[in-house]
C-alpha cells in the first residue's frame, strides 16, 4: 500500500480503482469516447468562429453564414448530448464502483476476528464504508474523466492555436510554465490538506458515534459540559483542516486568473499590432479564435487543479479503505470437516491464550464435557471464565493446545459449520433495529413466525411478546431501546432456542434482570438445555446448582471442578463464594 504523504497522484493506487471498472468496461469505453468528442466539439467552435468572421462578415456572404451559423449550432448541440451522456454514465459508473468496492469491504470485515474490533474504532470504520466510500466515487464522476477531458481539449486547442498563429501561440505558451509550476505546488499542499481532513473527519465521527452511544452514561455523570468542550476542541481541528484547503484554494484561483488575463491582454496587443501594420488580412478572425482558445487552454488548468482536489481526497479515501482490505484480520478456514449433526462432547486440552502477546489470559486449561451436560464456569471477573466461549466459537485464535468437538479439532472444521452448532446467549443482548420475528430468525428462511410461535410457547415466552403492541412485528429499534434489559434476554434466548444448537452457552444471561423476568429465564433455561450440552457461566449460583459439573476459574485456571455439593463439601474457593451470596437469605 501507499503512504499517505504529500504524492500527488499514486499510479499503483489508481490502477487498483481501475480493476473495478473491468465489469463496466463498455460503459468506461463509452464515456471515454464521450470525453474525446467533447474535446473535438470544443476546439471546433473557435475555427467556425474564426470562418465567420474572415470570410462571412469581413467579406460579405450570406450563403456562408447561413451554413456557418448553423454548423456552430450543430456543433453546440452535439455538445450538449454528449456532455448530458459523460455526465450521467460517469456518475452512473463511479456510484456502480463504489457499490462494488463497498460489497467486499463489508464482507471483508464479516470475516474479521474480534481482536481486530477490539483494536478499531467503529466511528472510523463507518467512515470508510460510508463517507470514503463516495469520495472514490467522485474519482470517476468528478476527477478522473473531467480532467482527462480537459487535458483532451487543451492539446487540441495548443495544436489549432500552432497552426493558425505560432507567433501568437508562442506569446500564450510562454507563460504556461507559470500556472504549471503552481498548479503542481497546489496540487502537492492539497493532498497534504486533504489527509488531515480525512483524519479529522474520522475523529469527529467516531467521537460523535461513541457519545451518542453511551449518552446515557455521559448524562448520568454529568458529563455534558467536558464532552462539549471536547466537541469544540475536535471540531476546532476539523474547521482548521478545511480551512487549510480554503486557503490554497484562495491563493491559486486568483493567480491563475491574473495569468489568463495577461495572456488575453498580450494576444489582443501583439495581433492587433499586425492587424495594424497589415501584416496578415485575417488576423481579426483569428484573434477571436485565440481568445476562445485561450480560455481552453487556461480555463482546464484552473478546474483541472480543482478536480484534482476531488481526486486526490478520492485517493486519500481509496488508499485509507484498500488498506482496511489489504488488513489479514481473517481466522483461518481451512478446515473441512462439514457435520449436519453434533452430538456436543467438548474437550479443551491444555489451552492457553492471550488477548495481547506475552499476556496469558488461560493458563494451560483443561476440562471434558459429555454430549447433553450441562456445565457451569464461575469465578471472579478477568478469570477467563467469557474467553473459553470466545475460544470455542472460534472468534480468538488459541496460543496453543486443542479443543476438540465430537473428537474432531475444531480448526479442522468448516468455520461456518461449527459455528452452526453453537448459540450463545449474552449478558448485553444485541438486537437489531427490527421487528421482534427477525430478531429471532435474523432473517433465516427456513424459521417461518409458526417455528418461532410454536418455540416461543414451548420456553414461556409467547404471553409476553403478545402484549407488545403488534405482537412478533413489534419494532425494537436500534439495540432493542424499546425492550428492558431482561425482555431483551428472552428474546435473545428465543432466539438461541430456534437455532436448534448442538451446544448452548449462556454467558451471564440473568446478572441484571428483574425478579420476574429472572424466572421466565430460568424457566426458559431448563426447557432450552434440555438434551443437548449446556455451558453456563454465571456469577450468581443460584442459577447453576443443578450443573452436572462446575468449573471454578481463578486467574486464567481451573483450580476446583466437581457438582454443587461436592464443592460445598470441600470448603473452598466455590464454598465462600457461596457463603458470600446465600448465607443471610438461608438464615433468613
Amino acid at each position: 500500500m501507499s503512504k499517505e504523504s504529500g504524492k500527488a497522484f499514486d499510479l499503483h493506487l489508481f490502477k487498483r480503482l481501475l480493476e473495478y471498472t473491468r465489469p463496466y468496461k463498455m460503459t468506461f469505453v463509452g464515456v471515454a469516447l464521450s470525453a474525446i468528442l467533447l474535446s473535438a466539439f470544443a476546439v471546433s467552435s473557435p475555427l467556425i468562429l474564426k470562418e465567420l468572421i474572415d470570410n462571412a462578415i469581413k467579406k460579405p456572404d450570406a450563403e456562408k453564414l447561413l451554413f456557418l451559423v448553423l454548423a456552430m449550432l450543430v456543433v453546440l448541440l452535439a455538445q450538449v448530448i454528449f456532455q448530458l451522456l459523460f455526465n450521467y454514465y460517469a456518475n452512473w459508473m463511479g456510484e456502480s464502483v463504489i457499490k462494488d468496492i463497498r460489497i467486499n469491504l463489508f464482507n471483508h470485515m464479516l470475516n474479521f476476528r474480534m481482536k481486530y474490533f477490539d483494536n478499531s474504532s467503529l466511528g472510523v470504520l463507518v467512515t470508510r464504508a460510508v463517507a470514503d466510500m463516495q469520495r472514490i466515487g467522485e474519482i470517476f464522476s468528478q476527477g478522473f474523466f473531467v480532467i482527462v477531458a480537459d487535458l483532451l481539449k487543451m492539446l487540441a486547442a495548443a495544436a489549432l492555436m500552432l497552426f493558425l498563429n505560432w507567433k501568437l501561440a508562442l506569446i500564450v505558451f510562454a507563460l504556461l510554465p507559470v500556472i504549471l509550476y503552481a498548479t503542481r505546488l497546489f496540487q502537492q499542499a492539497m493532498k497534504v490538506a486533504f489527509i488531515e481532513v480525512r483524519a479529522q473527519v474520522a475523529n469527529l465521527n467516531s467521537f460523535v458515534q461513541e457519545r451518542l452511544t453511551g449518552m446515557k452514561i455521559v448524562q448520568l455523570f454529568t458529563r455534558e459540559r467536558i464532552e462539549s468542550k471536547k466537541f469544540r476542541e475536535i471540531n476546532e481541528k476539523h474547521k482548521e483542516a478545511w480551512l487549510k484547503t480554503v486557503w490554497y484554494n484562495s491563493i491559486f484561483f486568483p493567480i491563475a486568473e491574473i495569468v489568463t488575463s495577461v495572456a488575453i491582454g498580450l494576444v489582443v496587443w501583439y495581433g492587433g499590432l499586425q492587424n495594424v501594420a497589415n501584416i496578415t488580412d485575417d488576423v481579426a478572425g483569428t484573434i477571436f479564435a485565440y481568445l476562445l482558445y485561450i480560455e481552453i487552454l487556461f480555463r482546464p488548468l484552473r478546474q483541472i487543479a480543482d478536480k484534482f482536489n476531488t481526486l486526490q481526497m478520492g485517493m486519500v479515501a481509496a488508499n485509507r479503505v484498500f488498506a482496511i482490505l489489504d488488513t489479514k484480520s481473517n481466522i483461518e478456514d481451512s478446515g473441512t470437516v462439514e457435520k449436519l449433526n453434533v452430538k456436543g462432547d467438548i474437550k479443551f486440552s491444555d489451552v492457553r491464550f492471550g488477548y495481547l502477546k506475552d499476556e496469558e489470559v488461560l493458563h494451560g486449561i483443561s476440562f471434558d464435557v459429555k454430549a447433553g451436560e450441562t456445565i457451569a464456569i464461575v469465578g471472579a471477573t478477568g478469570a477467563g471464565k467469557s474467553t473459553i466461549v470466545n475460544l470455542l466459537n472460534r472468534f480468538y485464535e488459541i496460543n496453543s493446545g486443542h479443543i476438540f468437538i465430537d473428537g474432531v479439532d475444531c480448526t479442522a472444521y468448516k468455520l461456518a459449520s461449527l459455528r452452526s452448532h453453537i448459540a450463545v446467549v449474552l449478558q448485553d443482548v444485541f438486537l437489531f433495529a427490527d421487528t421482534i420475528a427477525n430478531n429471532i430468525s435474523l432473517k433465516n428462511k427456513a424459521v417461518d413466525i409458526e417455528t418461532i410461535e410454536q418455540a416461543a410457547r414451548q420456553i414461556g415466552v409467547h404471553e409476553f411478546i403478545d402484549s407488545l403492541p403488534n405482537g412478533y412485528q413489534y419494532n425494537v429499534k436500534e439495540r432493542g431501546s424499546m425492550l428492558s434489559s431482561g425482555q431483551r434476554q428472552l428474546i435473545a434466548f428465543l432466539r438461541a432456542y430456534v437455532s436448534n444448537p448442538s451446544i448452548l452457552i449462556l454467558d451471564e444471561a440473568t446478572s441484571s434482570v428483574d425478579t420476574y423476568s429472572e424466572q421466565l429465564i430460568q424457566r426458559a433455561t431448563e426447557k432450552i438445555t434440555e438434551g443437548r450440552t449446556s455451558i453456563i457461566i454465571a456469577h450468581r449460583l443460584a442459577t447453576i446448582k443443578k450443573a452436572d459439573k462446575i468449573l471454578v476459574m481463578e486467574s486464567g485456571r481451573i483450580v476446583e471442578s466437581g457438582t454443587h455439593n461436592e464443592l460445598l463439601k470441600r470448603g473452598g474457593y466455590y464454598n465462600n463464594l457461596y457463603e458470600a451470596q446465600f448465607m443471610a437469605e438461608e438464615v433468613a
